[in-house]
């Protein structure tokens, strides 16, 4: 009789052990970081008649939280790729004039919420050469994934 209680106990441990196990795997499945740093460009923006004439200098700082959504499996297809991104950014940044810093930051993050597996977009658009005393001014602004 202790064997079959034994045997039995046994068998719920494997069990519990063997859910743990899954419930682990399951619960490695969280979040990642994919991000781009200092990315200088040459933009044209501003309010001002003299920034409507010549680009300006200008950095581009992303930080994107990223939905692990299985094995990477070392492909390619199953990331967020940051040369997309910079692909991306300057599309954006060359499509033409804008007058706000705000304006170019929501374009670039909707860019990176375009893939839906981004679920939020951090990103920092600084003016390089606008106050001698300053070495940048800008902003930064983070935006979330429309879940549907």
């Amino acid at each position: 009789m202790s064997k079959i209680k034994t045997s039995g106990a046994a068998k719920l441990a494997r069990a519990a052990t063997a859910a743990r196990s899954s419930a682990a795997m399951e619960t490695r499945r969280g979040e990642s970081r994919v991000f781009v740093r200092d990315l200088l460009l040459t933009a044209k923006i501003g309010l001002h008649q003299h920034e409507r004439l010549a680009g300006q200098r200008i950095r581009v700082n992303l930080d994107l939280t990223v939905a692990d959504n299985g094995p990477i499996d070392d492909d390619y297809d199953n990331v967020v790729c940051y040369g997309g991104l910079v692909t991306g950014v300057r599309q954006v940044v060359g499509a033409g004039h804008v007058n706000l810093a705000e304006t170019l930051a929501e374009r670039i993050a909707d860019m990176c919420l375009a893939d839906r597996r981004v679920l939020s977009a951090r990103v920092r658009v600084e003016k390089l050469d606008v106050f001698p005393e300053a070495t940048s001014v800008g902003v930064e602004l983070e935006r979330f994934q429309r879940r549907t």
